[in-house]
C-alpha cells in the first residue's frame, strides 16, 4: 500500500506495477493538480522518466524546449536589469553522459502524466478521495484503516508493507514520530501563482525561466515561467508583514500590468532529513523523509530516486529473492544521498538571500549604479568559487557507499565538489550511459533484474555466476558489449548491475565465491567477497 498519490508515490506504484507487484494507492484528493509546486526535472529524473515510459510525453509539456532558461537578476520586471546568467534551452543542452536531458516540466503537467501511467498497469488500484486513518502492524503485514471522504465509510486494507508518500507532516511519518537531522525552519516562504499573457510585454529584458528581484531590502523574490505563454509562479524568499499577492505582483512588476491571481500560498523553507527510513513493514520516501529548500530543484530530484531505490527491492522481496536484509539498505543508500542535497539546497538558498543591497539600488544615479555592479560583482564571485549545491556531479555522481549491497572495489569516490561530471562504473555510482544502437542507451538494459555486462573482445566466462544466480532465483540477463569505447567507460571485464542501474560489482575475473557475492546484492549477506 502507498499513502499519497503525488509524484513519488506514484512513480512508486509505476515501477512496481511494471514489476507485476500488486499495490494500492490512496490519496485523499482527486489526483489533480492545481499549483505548479515543482517547475522542472533533473536529467536524473528524466533518466527514471524514461524507464517509467513518459520522458517523451514530459519533453513537450511546460516550458517550450527552445527557450532560454536564463537567470536575470534585477530590481524589478521595468526596472534595472542587474546581472544574467546565459543558460541554454532544454533543447541545446543534450550532455554526452546521459541519453535524456533536463526538463522544464511543471507539475500541473507531470502529474497528470504519471496518473495515465500508473491507470495504465493493471496491478495498480488507485483510490483517490480516500485518507489514511491510522495503521498497525505485525510480523506479517500492516493493517491500515482508510476512509472513503465522499461516502464516509471506513474499511480496512491489508498489506505486506505501507509506503508513506503523504508528504512532511502526512499521516505515516507522523504516526512513526521519527525525529529529523536538519537546521528545521530555514525561512518561511510564500508562492504567488498568477496569469498573464502580457508579462513579457511591460520590459525589455527578453525571455528568460528565471527573474529574480532585488531592491532595497534586499533580494525578496524568484519568478519562473511556467508554460512559455502566460503561467508564472512567484517564490517569495521570506514573508514580509504586510504583504498580499497583489502586492507582491506589483513589486515584481515594477508598473501596472493586467493579470490574474490564481493562488497564493503560505509554505516553510526547510532543511531536514528523517533520522530513520522504516519502521518494520513500513517505509518512508519523498518529502516525508527529506525537506529541503526548491533553489536548486533537489526535491522531486531525490524522491523520484528514493522510489527507484526502493521499488526493485519492495519487488524483489515479494518475490522472494531479496535477501532479508535487502530492504534495510534503503535507508542506508538514500539517507545520505538526502543529507547531501539538503545542505546543498540550503547553501544555495542563502547564498541568494544574502547578495549584497542598498536603499539606492534601483535609483538611476551614480549611488544606486555603484550598488547593482557591487551585487554583480558578489554574484560572479560566487559563481567562481561555487561548491556541489550547483554541480552535476551531485546531481548524477552520487555514490551509495558504504552499502551493504555493493562490493568496494578499492577506487577513490569522486568527490561532489567537483566542478566536472565525469561517469564511472565503480560500485555505488548510477552505471554510465553509452549509445548501443539508434536510440538505445545501456540504460535501456536495466530494470527488470540483475544486468550482467561482458565487455570488450575477451571478456572472461560467467558461467559460474550465472548458476549461482539461477540457484538462488535472482534474475539476471547477460549482455556482451564488445565496443571498445564501452568497455574504456566501465573500466572492467565484467560489470553487474542492479535493477535500478547501479553497479553492484564489477572485475576482471570473477570473484572466487560467486554464491556470496550473489547472496551480498540480494542483501542475505553483508560478509567480504
Amino acid at each position: 500500500m502507498i499513502a499519497g498519490g503525488g509524484p513519488v508515490g506514484l512513480a512508486l506504484a509505476i515501477q512496481l506495477g511494471m514489476a507485476g507487484i500488486r499495490c494500492t494507492v490512496v490519496e485523499q484528493r482527486d489526483g489533480s493538480v492545481t499549483v505548479p509546486k515543482m517547475s522542472g526535472l533533473s536529467i536524473r529524473s528524466m533518466e527514471i522518466n524514461r524507464r517509467l515510459g513518459v520522458a517523451e510525453k514530459v519533453k513537450t509539456h511546460g516550458w517550450p524546449a527552445a527557450y532560454p532558461n536564463d537567470f536575470v537578476y534585477c530590481t524589478s520586471l521595468a526596472g534595472c536589469e542587474i546581472a544574467r546568467e546565459r543558460l541554454p534551452s532544454d533543447a541545446a543542452s543534450e550532455v554526452p553522459y546521459s541519453p535524456e536531458r533536463k526538463a522544464g516540466c511543471s507539475q500541473i503537467f507531470y502529474d497528470p502524466m504519471l496518473l495515465e501511467r500508473a491507470r495504465s498497469l493493471t496491478p495498480i488500484t488507485l483510490r483517490h478521495f480516500t485518507s489514511l486513518d491510522s495503521f498497525t502492524q505485525d510480523a506479517a503485514g500492516v493493517r491500515a484503516t482508510v476512509t472513503d471522504r465522499k461516502t464516509g465509510r471506513s474499511e480496512t486494507i491489508v498489506a505486506r508493507y505501507l509506503v508513506g508518500c503523504d508528504g512532511a507532516d502526512g499521516t505515516v511519518v507522523t504516526s512513526l514520530g521519527f525525529g529529523y537531522d536538519g537546521l528545521g525552519l530555514v525561512a518561511n516562504s510564500i508562492n504567488v501563482y498568477f496569469r498573464s499573457a502580457t508579462l513579457m510585454a511591460i520590459h525589455d529584458k527578453g525571455w528568460a525561466r528565471f527573474f529574480r528581484f532585488v531592491d532595497a531590502a534586499g533580494p525578496w523574490g524568484e519568478l519562473v515561467g511556467i508554460d512559455g505563454k502566460e503561467l508564472w509562479r512567484l517564490s517569495v524568499l521570506r514573508v514580509e508583514p504586510g504583504f498580499d499577492g497583489h502586492a507582491y505582483i506589483r513589486r515584481l512588476a515594477g508598473t501596472e500590468m493586467p493579470y490574474e491571481l490564481l493562488s497564493v500560498m503560505a509554505w516553510e523553507r526547510r532543511e531536514r532529513v528523517a533520522e530513520r527510513y522504516r519502521d518494520g513493514r513500513v517505509f518512508i520516501c519523498g518529502d516525508a523523509a527529506h525537506q529541503l529548500s526548491p533553489t536548486g530543484g533537489l526535491g522531486l530530484h531525490t524522491g523520484l530516486a528514493d522510489s527507484l531505490d526502493l521499488a526493485w527491492k519492495l519487488a524483489a522481496t515479494l518475490t522472494g529473492w531479496g535477501g532479508e536484509t535487502l530492504l534495510d539498505s534503503y535507508e542506508l543508500e538514500r539517507k545520505p544521498v538526502a543529507l547531501d542535497n539538503v545542505h546543498a539546497s540550503t547553501e544555495a538558498f542563502e547564498i541568494v538571500a544574502s547578495l549584497p543591497s542598498g536603499p539606492a539600488i534601483a535609483d538611476d544615479t551614480v549611488e544606486g549604479e555603484s550598488l547593482r555592479r557591487a551585487f554583480s560583482a558578489a554574484l560572479t564571485r560566487t559563481h567562481n568559487s561555487r561548491g556541489p549545491r550547483h554541480t552535476e556531479n551531485l546531481r548524477l555522481g552520487y555514490c551509495y557507499e558504504p552499502s551493504p549491497i555493493c562490493v568496494p572495489d578499492g577506487t577513490r569516490r569522486p568527490p561532489v565538489e567537483n566542478q566536472r561530471f565525469v561517469p564511472v562504473a565503480r560500485p555505488g555510482t548510477r552505471a554510465p550511459h553509452a549509445w548501443i544502437a539508434a536510440g538505445h542507451s545501456t540504460l535501456d538494459l536495466f530494470g527488470s533484474g540483475f544486468v550482467l555486462l561482458r565487455l570488450g573482445d575477451s571478456p572472461p566466462p560467467v558461467t559460474a555466476l550465472i548458476e549461482a544466480a539461477e540457484r538462488r532465483g535472482v534474475p539476471m540477463q547477460v549482455v556482451d558489449l564488445s565496443d571498445p569505447e564501452i568497455a574504456a567507460l566501465y573500466e572492467r571485464r565484467v560489470v553487474l548491475v542492479r535493477p535500478d542501474g547501479h553497479v553492484a560489482w564489477r572485475g576482471d575475473t570473477l570473484a572466487a565465491d560467486v554464491l556470496s557475492l550473489i547472496d551480498r546484492v540480494r542483501g542475505a549477506s553483508t560478509g567480504c567477497v
